[in-house]
C-alpha cells in the first residue's frame, strides 16, 4: 500500500511539472516546429529514374547444348567457354556499383559538373542552381579543397561517393529482375544519366566478354600449332569454332546482359523530401526534448 501510494504521488507530482510548465514545453515545441517547417522548404525537390532490367539471353539453347557437351574438353585445354547467366548479371551488378566504373562514367559523360555543383534545380525555367562555394560561373572554376589546401575539382572518391548516393540497385530473388534508379534534381537529367548508365553496363560486359573469347582463341591457335596429334587439333578447332560463335552472338548483341523489360520514364512526382513528415519529426522531436528539459529542471532543483 505504501508503495501504491508512493507510486501515485510520484505520478502527480510528474503531471503537475509538466502543468506548470506547460508554457515552456509550448514554445520549445513551436520554435522546433517552426525551424522543421523552414528546413523541409529549404530542401530541393528530388526525382528518382527507375528502368526494370532482365539478364539478356546471350546464348541459344542449341548453341548452350552444344557447349556444354565440350565443357569437360575445354576445361583439360584450360579455356572456360561458357558461364551460368547468373554469375554474370551477379558480376554486372557488383561492377556497376564499382568505384572504376562509376568513375569512367561520370568522366565519359562527362556529369560531374551536375553531379557536384548543383545543389537545385528550377522546374519552370529547366536550370540548375549553382552552389557558388563549390564552383565559380563566372571564372568557371572548382573552389573545393583538398587536403593540401589547394583549390581544384572534386576528387574521383568525392564523385563516386556524390553518384552512389544517388543510385540505387536491388535484384528480385525469386523472379530474377533487377531494379536500377538514379535520383536527381532534374526529371528528365534522372532518366538520362538511368538510360545511359544501364547501356554503359552493356558495353562494358560486352567488350569485357569479346576480349575473353578473343584471348581463349588465340591460346587455342598457339596449342594447335603446338600438338601434332590430329585428334587433340579436331577438338581445338571444335572449341575454337564454338568460341567464334560465342563472339559473334557477343558483338551482335547491344543489350549483352541487361534487357529493358519496363523501360524508364521521366518522374513526374517528386521523390523526396518528405516535407510532411519531416515537420511532423521535428515537431515530436521539440515536444520530447522540453519535457525532458522540463522534467530535468524540476528534479535538478528539487535535489538542490
Amino acid at each position: 500500500n505504501d508503495t501504491q501510494y508512493d507510486d501515485e504521488v510520484d505520478l502527480r507530482e510528474l503531471f503537475s511539472v509538466l502543468w506548470v510548465g506547460r508554457k515552456k514545453i509550448v514554445a520549445i515545441t513551436a520554435l522546433f516546429a517552426f525551424f522543421s517547417v523552414l528546413f523541409a522548404l529549404s530542401l530541393p525537390n528530388q526525382y528518382k529514374a527507375t528502368a526494370l532490367l532482365a539478364p539478356a539471353q546471350s546464348e541459344s539453347s542449341v548453341l548452350s547444348g552444344a557447349m556444354g557437351q565440350l565443357g569437360g574438353l575445354a576445361s583439360l585445354a584450360g579455356v572456360n567457354i561458357g558461364g551460368s547467366e547468373t554469375s554474370e548479371v551477379q558480376i554486372a551488378q557488383e561492377i556497376m556499383k564499382s568505384w572504376s566504373f562509376i568513375e569512367g562514367f561520370i568522366v565519359d559523360n562527362d556529369i560531374a559538373f551536375e553531379l557536384f555543383a548543383v545543389e537545385g534545380w528550377n522546374i519552370k525555367s529547366n536550370e540548375p542552381q549553382i552552389d557558388d562555394s563549390v564552383y565559380d560561373t563566372e571564372n568557371k572554376q572548382w573552389l573545393i579543397d583538398n587536403e593540401s589546401g589547394v583549390t581544384g575539382p572534386p576528387t574521383s572518391w568525392e564523385m563516386f561517393q556524390a553518384f552512389f548516393g544517388r543510385l540505387t540497385i536491388s535484384e528480385d530473388r525469386k523472379s530474377g529482375l533487377v531494379s536500377v534508379s538514379i535520383e536527381y534534381y532534374s526529371p528528365q537529367i534522372a532518366k538520362q544519366w538511368l538510360d545511359n548508365y544501364v547501356a554503359a553496363i552493356n558495353a562494358h560486359m560486352q567488350q569485357r566478354q569479346i576480349e575473353k573469347v578473343t584471348n581463349n582463341i588465340n591460346y587455342l591457335q598457339v596449342q594447335i600449332e603446338k600438338t601434332s596429334v590430329a585428334e587433340m587439333r579436331e577438338v581445338f578447332y571444335s572449341i575454337i569454332e564454338e568460341q567464334m560463335k560465342n563472339k559473334m552472338l557477343a558483338e551482335a548483341s547491344p543489350d549483352y546482359t541487361f534487357v529493358a523489360v519496363g523501360p524508364s520514364m521521366v518522374p513526374e512526382v517528386k521523390s523526396q523530401p518528405q516535407r510532411a513528415l519531416i515537420c511532423i519529426l521535428g515537431t515530436l522531436l521539440g515536444g520530447l526534448l522540453s519535457v525532458i528539459l522540463v522534467l530535468t529542471i524540476h528534479y535538478v532543483r528539487k535535489s538542490d
